[in-house]
């Protein structure tokens, strides 16, 4: 698979503080790639390294197959957590502004932020001052003019802060529609709902180490515990069943609606027991609920950065 950036043993220290330590991460192209990883894991750094802020002490970057260098910056675009607006200046006199500072003509320049703004129903704020926005409005305004060049690669950090469920539903509706017409994401966030709706691949920087990376789906499998939810409408004394089920199985919890007669249990249960036990249960009960559960990337997240703080 093509890469549209390749970090090869990355580290970067800050006088006696480590920020990245041997970071190597292959980000494929056209992809949302989740940047994970605690407050002061590494990943702010990893980022200002990929914009050319500061610069690794040892490993390289490639972009698209290239040493990176000063000519790769625009091609790339950066959403801050931090934004970066200057309050005072009109909205539309600082977003051709910024524009131009990526290389669009003010001609191309206008006839983009037209489309943006009328997309996201904005074109009434051309002439309001920064100032003047609430955060969300503001944010939106930095969307666009992050977007306006039509980099090759964005990279997000914590792009829904400031706005309300629906704003934020809005931009992470174009964010998949950006991936759909091809531009590779960097996406970095503390909201794991988030990282479920949007990225295809993960890798997760703790205390500067990268200690996981991969497709998501296939981390979620690795992680998989065998833990099976069941619900089942029974005709006899559910003590008595979960007596019995107890006697041959690790059942983890269980409840019981005597109006609806629902059985309901979570069960660990080894892969190779799957059927046997649905053929014991079908015997018995109507089986309503037979689904193993799938790790969160929040359980993910939590676990593996416990395992890791435990390890040390």
């Amino acid at each position: 698979m093509d890469n549209i950036l390749v970090a090869k043993n990355v580290s970067k220290s800050y006088g006696n503080y480590t920020a990245l330590s041997n970071i190597s991460l292959n980000i494929p192209k056209n992809c949302i790639y989740g940047l994970l990883g605690p407050n002061g894991a590494g990943k702010t750094s990893f980022i200002r390294i990929i914009n050319q802020i500061t610069h690794p002490d040892t490993g390289e970057i490639l972009f698209n197959g290239e040493p990176l260098a000063p000519q790769h910056i625009s091609y790339i675009g950066y959403l801050p957590e931090e934004r970066g607006l200057y309050k005072s200046m009109k909205v539309g006199e600082q977003a051709l502004y910024l524009a131009q500072l990526k290389g669009l003509s003010k001609a191309e320049a206008k006839k983009r932020l037209k489309y943006w703004f009328d997309r996201l129903d904005i074109g009434d704020w051309w002439n309001k001052k920064i100032q003047e926005l609430s955060k969300g409005m503001a944010q939106k305004i930095q969307f666009i003019v992050t977007v306006l060049h039509e980099p090759k690669l964005l990279i997000f950090d914590e792009p829904f802060s400031g706005f309300d469920p629906i704003n934020a539903n809005i931009i992470k509706d174009e964010i998949l529609q950006l991936k759909e017409k091809g531009t590779s994401i960097i996406f970095s966030t503390h909201r794991m709902e988030s990282v479920e709706e949007l990225c295809e691949y993960i890798a997760l920087i703790h205390k500067s180490e990268k200690i996981l990376d991969g497709k998501l789906s296939e981390i979620k499998k690795a992680y998989k515990n065998n833990i099976f939810n069941v619900g089942l409408e029974i005709q006899q004394d559910a003590d008595a069943l979960m007596e019995n089920l107890n006697k041959n199985h690790h059942i983890l919890s269980s409840s019981f609606d005597s109006v609806e007669n629902q059985l309901d249990f979570r069960v660990q249960l080894p892969s190779s027991h799957t059927a046997k036990i649905l053929a014991e249960l079908s015997s018995v009960a109507n089986v309503n609920r037979f689904e193993e559960t799938i790790p969160s990337a929040n359980d993910i997240f939590i676990q593996t950065v416990n395992k890791k703080d435990n390890d040390r």
